[in-house]
């Protein structure tokens, strides 16, 4: 017989939830209609018919339309074709829904988990995460907390997964059917109705199993677990998106044991809609405290998966959970990447967790995997919110990176002769990190007393960096790469590597009013052109010396993403690391990529940008985040160069300084300045280091093409010897002018005198016509006096060696206007790239302009 507080909430369901409706994807094509008014006539006028709001998600609306063969015959969707053509309009975007299935992060195979413990009744001895005699420093610590009175109550969580058998006498009472739903099947209760739907019960298990002799307990067995089914079949982000805030309100923790393939060969991220989903969780949820998403790393290890390939671990959003074996090692199974934060105890090694089961009675000794690890860390969090509910999702990771315990650690040995990804490194702040534990192992007993007097977190911040564009790369929106540095191992066994750096300074800091020791999360946005994606090893090194593997982690430098084939590379994927948590970002930051695996293969580094996550100065606690912010984080970059994303009122200068250095011999080289893409479409006075300066001994008046040709803009030069030269010149130049048309004007009215031969061959030479004998005229020399060239340079190079233009990124270059097209050839302010250019983009000819000191962010690449 059920329990009564069961049989009110299944009775309370219909009335507290309105049922999503179900779903013909046989019949019908949905889409999702994102606007911020009324949504009926424009779904009329789309040929729509309008469902439901998309979960908690304001302004986000399914609708649908009937299919029919001819529909699918045709080319081009004739529904997108209608809402392409209405444009503008306040629909602000009209996304289709296709098809997807998640994969549960469950043990490989049964084979990979095949020794069980065989121990019987009661359970709770076998429960060697909870109690651990044999290795008794490896277990979750929990219960010196019951003891205390810490046991989850008051606290709910939810298990997005396949299910949860709400009838198991281990999990009836604590079940909590209001913010639980099926949206496989589009139900109020998320029946397990497959054979194969145990994993969302052994987890809730895990978390509240009750304390009643059944199987065994929960860690926080009495906090309340709702239910989210998504795993039992394809669901659409639709589905997925509403999952992730179902009964976010009141929901506190959502444990997501699920994610891409763990195959090895797999990079894929949360879509738009889905991203959306997870924002409005951590601003909105949880009375605004934010909704704390704890997700599974992986089980690709052994494919050669790491978890920066997985855009749901691979998030500032996200408490990303590895797992560790009851001795203290990594799992063959568990994947190593930057993001992981912290492991928790799971199977491996001949163990396995015990937990509740699918059915009235039953129990489960063979639950694993990092599957296993994430609902552990659930049940600690779960524990500590009890003590403390005011914790916001930003405290819980403090929380996890000062508490959790390095494993298997010892300071004193030496370090090991080859890399492994459980090394520990020291990061800037003094704690050991690896790859394959992040921080450590999670401890209850050290997070709920820290908790209870922790200062919560004042509110976030960050840092947006320029785009740094490497040897002219580019990619379409359909993801075409040209351009780049190349890069990879060639056959006589030598490595060719690309580095690039990035400067951030006390006035992005100031403006930013990020810490000094406040850093959280950094996030590296990279495009990378590849014919075989799994061989790229991309690192990050701040400013103090702390080095990042985003991608080459398992391989260690050598064996590489070995399943990993694919030829497209990296279109603006975003890696994220956790290894620089309370570091100083001042100074510069290097990346470096390389192919230090296959010489069949060959890449190209087109360039990148970072964000800098962190604390402000402004003690202030921040009930909610500012919602926009995140925007930047939403979607891959359709094309590259990508709009300007840097915020300028975080640096007012914006300029990006890159470096360039030949192959393994340092030849020389040459110093660009990168002004803001906007500077041309902005009123205000361009910096004067918003130029090309092609050379040290070179600086044009024209070098700024909206600056104004004046005695103040002469003067404010930055070299006042050539600003007298320009003077001198001007002035030269305004007498020309003044003779040429006052002997027009006369010519004019003197009709019947021919000029005199030869009267205007002085400005006819200005352009830099020379005469035979190989000198230039008068207005060639006046010209190149301000040129700064030789006469040796123009007889190799032409006139177009001597352009000194602005160079700016491909998709901010502007016609500009000459000053007079009688003095200056228009060839020199063209949208094409002069030799010089093309000589700066292809490393020809770099030896012959010194480097220039410039402030603001800098970006430099080299090949070594």
């Amino acid at each position: 017989m059920l329990p009564t507080s069961l049989i009110f909430a299944l009775i309370s369901v219909p009335w507290t939830i309105s049922a999503s409706v179900r779903r013909a994807y046989d019949t019908h094509d949905y889409y999702v209609l994102e606007i911020d008014s009324e949504p009926e006539y424009y779904t009329t006028q789309l040929g729509l018919e309008l469902l439901e709001q998309v979960g908690e998600l304001e302004g986000f609306w399914l609708v649908r339309a009937e299919k029919n063969l001819k529909r699918e015959q045709q080319d081009e969707d004739p529904i997108l074709s209608r809402y392409n053509a209405i444009q503008p309009s306040p629909v602000k975007s009209l996304i289709p829904q296709t098809l997807r299935r998640r994969i549960k992060r469950a043990p490989p195979s049964p084979s990979e988990l095949a020794s069980k413990m065989g121990i019987q009744d009661p359970l709770f001895t076998e429960q060697w995460h909870i109690l651990n005699p044999e290795s008794p420093e490896h277990m979750m610590n929990v219960t010196g907390l019951w003891e205390e009175g810490y046991t989850g109550l008051g606290v709910i969580s939810s298990l997005i997964d396949d299910g949860l058998d709400y009838t198991s006498e281990d999990l009836a009472d604590n079940f909590d059917a209001i913010h639980s739903h099926d949206y496989n099947d589009h139900e109020d209760l998320p029946t397990p109705k497959l054979p194969e739907d145990t994993h969302g019960t052994r987890c809730a298990g895990q978390i509240a199993a009750v304390k009643n002799g059944v199987c065994g307990l929960g860690l926080a067995y009495h906090s309340r677990v709702a239910a989210v089914r998504i795993l039992s079949g394809v669901i659409t982000d639709v589905d997925e998106a509403a999952a992730l805030n179902q009964g976010f309100d009141e929901v506190g923790i959502y444990s997501c044991s699920w994610g891409p393939p763990d195959d090895g060969r797999t990079m894929e991220g949360p879509d738009y809609l889905i991203q959306k989903a997870i924002v409005n969780g951590v601003n909105r949820g949880r009375q605004g405290r934010g909704s704390i998403f704890v997700f599974a790393s992986g089980n690709g290890k052994g494919s050669g998966d790491e978890c920066n390939y997985d855009g749901y671990t691979n998030s500032i959003w996200s408490v990303t959970v590895g797992a560790a074996d009851w001795t203290g090692r990594s799992p063959y199974y568990s994947e190593a990447c930057a993001a992981n934060m912290v492991v928790a105890y799971s199977s491996g090694n001949g163990k396995s967790i015990v937990t509740t089961d699918k059915g009235k009675n039953k129990c489960s000794r063979s639950h694993g995997g990092t599957s296993a690890a994430a609902p552990n860390v659930v049940g600690v969090i779960a524990l500590a919110l009890q003590a403390r509910p005011e914790l916001n999702w930003r405290d819980i990771q403090h929380l996890c990176v000062r508490t959790a315990i390095p494993i298997n650690y010892d300071p004193s040995s030496p370090p090991p002769s080859s890399a492994s990804d459980t090394d520990y490194e020291l990061t800037a702040a003094g704690r050991p990190f690896s790859y394959a534990f992040g921080y450590g192992a999670i401890d209850a007993y050290a997070f709920v007393h820290a908790a209870l007097k922790w200062d919560l977190v004042p509110r976030q911040t960050y840092i947006r960096t320029p785009t740094i564009v490497l040897g002219d790369g580019k990619m379409t929106k359909d993801k075409v790469f040209s351009g780049g540095i190349p890069f990879g191992k060639s056959k006589d066994g030598g490595e060719t590597s690309v580095s690039s750096t990035l400067e951030v300074t006390e006035k992005m800091m100031g403006h930013a009013l990020l810490a000094p020791q406040g850093l959280e999360h950094v996030n590296v946005r990279v495009w990378i052109e590849h014919q075989r994606r799994g061989d790229v090893r991309v690192e990050i090194v701040s400013p103090n010396g702390i080095k990042s593997v985003l991608a080459g982690v398992s391989s260690g430098g050598e064996g590489g993403r070995k399943y990993d084939k694919a030829k497209t590379g990296f279109p603006g994927w975003l890696f994220m690391s956790v290894k620089h948590w309370d570091e100083n970002p001042l100074g510069t930051w290097t990346i470096t990529v390389s192919d230090p695996v296959n010489t069949d293969f060959t890449g190209k580094f087109l360039g990148w940008n970072m964000v800098l996550w962190g604390s402000s100065t402004d003690t202030s606690v921040s009930a909610q985040d500012d919602k926009n912010k995140y925007e930047i984080l939403m979607n891959d970059e359709p094309i590259f160069p990508p709009p300007d994303i840097y915020d300028e009122d975080e640096d007012e200068d914006g300029h990006a300084t890159v470096t360039v250095t030949a192959t393994e011999t340092l030849i020389g080289s040459t110093t660009r300045s990168y002004s803001k893409p906007t500077v041309f479409l902005s009123t205000e006075k361009p910096q004067a280091t918003d130029v090309l300066e092609a050379s040290s001994t070179s600086t044009s008046m024209f070098a700024s093409p909206t600056s104004s040709l004046n005695l103040g803009n002469i003067f404010s030069s930055q070299r006042p010897i050539f600003a007298i030269f320009e003077l001198i010149f001007l002035i030269a130049l305004g007498v020309v002018l003044y003779v040429f048309l006052w002997r027009r004007r006369k010519q004019a009215s003197n009709a019947d005198y021919e000029a005199l031969a030869g009267q205007n061959l002085a400005m006819s030479r200005i352009p830099g016509e020379r005469e035979r004998s190989g000198r230039p005229g008068n207005g060639a020399e006046m010209y190149e006096a301000f040129d700064g060239g030789s006469d040796e340079e123009s007889d190799d190079e032409g006139d177009e060696a001597r352009v000194d233009q602005p160079m700016l990124p491909r998709s901010a270059r502007t016609p500009r206007e000459a000053p007079s097209s009688a003095t200056i050839g228009q060839s020199r302010y063209r949208d094409e790239p002069s030799k010089l250019e093309v000589q700066d983009q292809t490393q020809e000819g770099i030896g012959s302009h010194p480097q220039d000191d410039d402030s603001g962010s800098s970006g430099s690449w080299e090949r070594t």
